[in-house]
């Protein structure tokens, strides 16, 4: 059951994103370029799932602090900010502000077989690898 639902959740993710925009780096990198070509729209975008991620959270999760299929919901407090944190969010924004894409559009990208989207994937996927590899090397030096 949670398979299918994922699979649901993933369509209407990526289909939203499709029809967003959001799956185009043009798009992306406008609205980034706060001092040059600057394209508010996507703060539309943005500002509509915050409104309904705060929606789903204030009226289904929080109120149970479990997910509508049970699991556990982990929250920053449960890990803390930490330097691992801050040195891997600031590497996936410089690659998302030099690339134009986020790990979600370019899998919604993947079926145009863009060689660029291609390219992007295959090096993300190295770099979650790569990420995995140092961690459990830096846990292992402790």
């Amino acid at each position: 059951m949670k398979a299918l639902i994922g699979l649901i959740s993933g369509l209407i993710f990526g289909i939203g994103l499709t029809v967003s925009q959001m799956v185009d780096p043009q798009k992306v990198i406008n609205f980034l370029d706060v001092f040059g070509t600057w394209d508010p729209s996507l703060a539309f975008v943005m500002g509509g799932a915050l409104i309904v991620f705060g929606l789903g959270h204030w009226f289904i999760i929080r109120p149970k602090q479990k997910a509508v299929l049970g699991d556990n919901i982990p929250t920053i407090s449960d890990a803390g900010i930490d330097k691992p944190l801050l040195v891997g969010a600031s590497i996936f924004g410089i690659g998302w502000g030099l690339s134009g894409v986020c790990p979600g559009p370019a899998v919604a990208n993947f079926s145009s077989l863009n060689p660029a989207m291609l390219a992007f994937i295959f090096f993300m996927i190295i770099g979650l690898k790569l990420g995995k590899l140092t961690k459990e090397r830096l846990a292992a030096a402790r």
